[in-house]
């Protein structure tokens, strides 16, 4: 496990009842990424994560709920030592299956983005965006990104979290 110097951590609930869920793309992308390095999580109990690594590259999912992220995403850097860091995570400001890598910025209301910024102290890390669109008529945000996918965007999913996956430009 030593010598990891980058961790990708993907955003989502944990538990059944959050998979399919808009706003665990960022657990479906890096579930991806782990499947295509043919590596798998382990629980790494001491900073409440499930851990993959491939070479220098830690691939993290907290195990708390969304707006609790950043005290595990805290723990993993501290424990690796490590400076560098991509979150991935879903949102409302773009286009459904639209993808976005950036440095820095505003968290757009994302609160596992918020969580991560309060516990760092800084908001200067990578964010890969994952987009979902917005809700539909007067729907609340909230509502909405714990909605499941349509069955049309929940087969468009894997194309979405391949395209991620290439944004990272891992190889």
């Amino acid at each position: 496990m030593k010598g990891v110097k980058k961790l990708i951590v993907g955003l989502g609930n944990p538990g059944p009842k959050y998979q399919g869920t808009r706003h665990n793309i960022g657990f479906d992308v890096v579930d991806e990424l782990a499947r295509e390095l043919g590596t798998s999580f382990s629980v790494h109990k001491k900073t409440n994560t499930e851990v993959a690594t491939w070479g220098e590259v830690g691939i993290v999912k907290p195990r708390s709920f969304m707006n609790l992220s950043g005290g595990p995403v805290k723990a993993i850097m501290q424990y690796y030592r490590v400076d560098e860091l991509v979150v991935v995570h879903d949102e409302l400001e773009l286009d459904f299956g639209q993808v976005k890598l950036r440095k820095g910025g505003g968290d757009h209301g994302h609160n596992g983005l918020k969580s991560i910024t309060k516990s760092l102290g800084t908001k200067d890390y990578q964010r890969l965006s994952v987009g979902i669109g917005r809700p539909p008529g007067r729907m609340a945000p909230a509502a909405f990104v714990l909605k499941p996918w349509t069955k049309q965007e929940a087969a468009e999913i894997p194309i979405i979290c391949a395209d991620a996956v290439d944004a990272l430009a891992l190889d």
